[in-house]
């Protein structure tokens, strides 16, 4: 462990540095919060691809990208209050949820930003005044159109389009009341403490919830606990946890198995189209989620995706995989292992 505190550069418009500062807080891991900008960047350590957060090892001066392998890093360094279930099983469900936060909410996130006029011009005129308060005001609007116009053409990037738009919103509206139902069982989605997909929902959550306009006009009208829980989780430093906190592999509740069901209704088709068309060259991925056309652009960091869950899921000892496998029969999950 290290004595120095770590920095983790990032903005609050990025649900990914939002989901790693919160494990910061909650595990009390010394840090530094930064919200960067161009330039401040190239005063870091060499960056291996240019996405937020950038988490620093200042005695290490090595810098470092992606939530998902870093939250397991820093498990491995700091001790205590772990974002991991001990239970192999429990352990693999939470790295299958989280991939849905990361992956699939995130389609959610991006397609509320930029499709939708008010939230456009909401987030055109916040974003680059977080990388620079003091922004005159002609550079400000000029920023607010670049960062707008490049958003919005990206929206493809993440398959949002006019085919796959009724396909997110419904999942984005059943998502809502999946997480209300379970939020009344236990606080969080693997028991009564945390777990790293809790983190990579909140992430998600923060932007869809919390800021975009006409994602949380949907979330304020179908579930106030959602947006209540998702204001709780920005900082957890305060909550003592313990070893039985952790649901039990035996005690899967209805509602957790609902959430399960949800991500195998919508999540493995995309997954597996998308591995198809990168396989055979393919310039789009076509499938059926949900009964509904999907078309989009083949997405390589998603194929990684697929072929890390399914290094974890063959790396179980048989026993751990037998017990997944039980508890993901008949969610959809499954295909994803065939």
């Amino acid at each position: 462990m290290s004595d120095s505190p770590l920095e983790i550069h990032g903005a609050p418009g990025s649900p990914y540095s939002r989901k790693l500062l919160a494990v910061l807080r909650y595990r009390r891991i010394p840090h530094r919060w930064c919200i960067t900008n161009g330039q401040q960047r190239q005063n870091l350590p060499p960056i291996p691809v240019q996405i937020m957060p950038i988490l620093v090892f200042p005695e290490e001066k090595r810098a470092a990208v992606d939530s998902t392998p870093l939250i397991r890093e820093l498990e491995g360094r700091y001790e205590g209050r772990t974002v991991i279930p001990p239970d192999p099983a429990m352990a693999f469900l939470d790295a299958l949820l989280e991939d849905y936060a990361d992956e699939w909410v995130t389609k959610m996130m991006f397609h509320y930003r930029w499709a939708f006029a008010p939230d456009v011009e909401k987030a055109g005129r916040v974003l680059p005044l977080w990388a620079q308060i003091d922004l005159p005001a002609a550079q400000h609007e000029q920023m607010r159109k670049v960062i707008s116009e490049r958003q919005v053409e990206r929206l493809w990037v993440v398959g949002s389009n006019q085919t796959t738009a009724p396909v997110i919103e419904a999942s984005y509206e059943r998502l809502l009341t999946l997480l209300d139902a379970h939020l009344t069982t236990q606080p969080y989605l693997l028991g009564r403490r945390p777990a790293s997909s809790d983190f990579g929902l909140f992430g998600q959550l923060t932007q869809l919830v919390l800021f975009d306009p006409t994602s949380a006009a949907v979330a304020i009208d179908s579930s106030a606990r959602v947006y209540a829980w998702t204001e709780i989780v920005e900082d957890l430093s305060g909550l003592e946890v313990g070893d039985d906190d952790w649901t039990a592999r035996e005690a899967i509740p209805a509602t957790l198995r609902a959430l399960l069901e949800e991500v195998g209704r919508v999540y493995p088709p995309f997954l597996l189209a998308n591995a198809r068309a990168l396989e055979a060259g393919a310039d789009q991925v076509r499938c059926e989620i949900d009964g509904r056309e999907w078309v989009q652009k083949p997405f390589p960091y998603q194929r990684k995706c697929l072929g890390w869950l399914r290094e974890h899921h063959a790396g179980l000892a048989p026993a751990d995989r037998q017990a997944v496998d039980a508890i993901l029969a008949g969610t959809g999950c499954e295909a994803l292992f065939a």
